[in-house]
């Protein structure tokens, strides 16, 4: 039986590459090097207010309190309660990196841009530059942090433990396979199931660098909303595509209080 619906899966993915998006265009058709400051903002703000965005930030700043960045770092790499050691932690942590790209490749291929021919190519090939620049500068600025923060890694290695450039590439490629998979009609049981095999997915990354003794907590917290945040603004401001499903959590200050809320939106 479950073979029957991985297979049935499967099969929904393939057809929904071959088909178009709800408003009957290509994925990969509007993509534009010229969008406008105004929609550029408005990526920028959706982006921010994304609780895969601020929710990691908020998660390693709430470790700095009481010394619990260390605390969970030095449990993980005593106990190595998942990979067992170190050593072993290290290796799957490359491997979890390099799986988080090829879920991204394959979600960008089952995207939906029509029937195979010269215009799925060009769709194609402008969609994957999206999806590469985004990837490029998520990494790439992981990368320039490191260089300025100099936070020495738990195991000593060197001093570029801040933040966490494998859990920002997993973020990144994963969060980009999550919007493309949005483009396709699926239940919302598959959909959710997609999703959180993809988080945890970066999750386990995260994990395997801890245990790997690489990086702190906070570390890959800071990494995996760096890496969400590229996804997210850079298809939403150069590719325009449908955010679907949504969700959005903000908060207004009021005066003795404040207005926290829940919003989900269902299209564009």
């Amino acid at each position: 039986m479950c073979r029957l619906r991985a297979l049935a899966l499967l099969a929904a993915l393939a057809l929904g590459g071959c088909a178009t998006l709800p408003d009957t265009a290509r994925w990969g058709q509007n993509v534009t090097v010229r969008p406008g400051w105004a929609r550029v903002r408005r990526a920028a703000a959706t982006t921010a207010s994304d609780p895969w965005v601020w929710g990691p930030l908020a998660g390693a700043a709430v470790l700095q309190v009481g010394h619990f960045d260390q605390r969970i770092s030095r449990w993980g790499r005593t106990h190595n309660p998942i990979f067992g050691s170190e050593a072993n932690a290290t290796r799957w942590s490359y491997r979890l990196r390099s799986a988080s790209v090829g879920v991204d490749i394959a979600a960008l291929l089952l995207a939906p841009s029509g029937p195979f021919g010269e215009t799925w190519l060009e769709d194609k090939a402008k969609g994957y530059l999206v999806n590469l620049v985004a990837a490029t500068t998520a990494i790439e600025s992981n990368t320039l942090i490191s260089r300025m923060v100099h936070r020495e890694r738990p195991n000593r290695a060197n001093d570029h433990s801040f933040p966490s450039n494998h859990t920002t590439a997993s973020a990144v490629y994963t969060r980009l396979a999550m919007i493309n998979l949005r483009q396709i009609p699926l239940t919302h049981g598959v959909r959710v199931a997609l999703d959180a095999g993809l988080h945890g997915l970066t999750f386990a990354t995260a994990w395997a660098r801890i245990e790997g003794g690489w990086h702190y907590p906070s570390d890959t917290l800071f990494g995996m909303a760096l890496g969400n945040f590229c996804a997210e603004f850079f298809t939403d401001a150069f590719m325009g595509l449908n955010r679907v499903p949504s969700q959005r959590i903000a908060f207004s200050p009021l005066p003795g209080g404040g207005l926290l809320s829940f919003s989900m939106t269902l299209g564009r």
